[in-house]
């Protein structure tokens, strides 16, 4: 995959292109494998929960120019107003999601159901005390950008699955993302699967409690081990 090398602290790896965006991991090597992504649309770009790195402009601008930053978890501000005022653009969170807005020292806009002047629909998947998280889903093309509720690095994954459900939510899977059915899912930690994606949700919510053991045991034997 494609890198920008400019500042090897900084190289960022790309991921998950199609016609319609891209994903980018700023820091291959972190353990979190962190995930952002470039949306193009019929408004302008749309960067979800991003890092910002050196040279990343140049992948948004492949795509059109930024029209705005998006914040699907509560806790994924990361750099999201840092890219939003060098674009002159608003955030956006959903219009339920608490707790945020205040550390945002940029422009902040509300979305309702819809990211404004796109076909990407705003979905709840979780909201309480601990955790609010949304995700996005592009009817024109079958999209599905959740940035916690299941990923695929290392970390999440148990057996043979290509996305698991995160290792919090593990006994109480997020049973919302059964109700969508996506061709391709983007997700904020690790590769996103870009194909036959509705499959692999599945599969992750229906074996969560099941695998939850192992996952547990393996990752306790990587923390351990090192």
């Amino acid at each position: 995959m494609p890198t920008n090398t400019q500042d090897e602290t900084a190289a960022w790896l790309e991921t998950n292109r199609w016609e319609r965006g891209v994903s980018y991991i700023p820091y291959p090597d972190e353990m979190m494998v962190r995930a952002s992504h470039v949306l193009g649309t019929d408004a302008g770009v749309f960067v979800v929960d991003p890092i910002d790195v050196d040279g990343i402009d140049d992948l948004f601008a492949e795509f059109g120019d930024v029209a705005g930053v998006v914040i699907l978890l509560d806790r994924h501000k990361r750099d999201s107003a840092a890219v939003a005022n060098r674009h002159d653009v608003s955030v956006y969170i959903p219009e339920w999601m608490s707790g945020v807005e205040e550390d945002i020292d940029a422009p902040v806009e509300r979305m309702h159901r819809q990211l404004p002047g796109t076909d990407y629909g705003v979905h709840k998947i979780i909201k309480n005390t601990f955790w609010q998280e949304a995700a996005l889903y592009g009817d024109e093309d079958d999209t599905l950008v959740v940035p916690e509720a299941v990923g695929a690095a290392d970390y999440f994954l148990a057996g043979d699955e290509r996305l698991g459900v995160h290792p919090m939510l593990r006994l109480f899977p997020p049973k919302k993302l059964s109700r969508l059915d996506p061709e391709r899912v983007l997700v904020g930690h690790g590769e996103g699967v870009m194909e036959g994606a509705a499959e692999d949700i599945a599969y992750a919510l229906r074996g969560s409690r099941g695998r939850t053991p192992g996952l547990y045991a393996k990752n306790l034997k990587s923390l351990v081990l090192g």
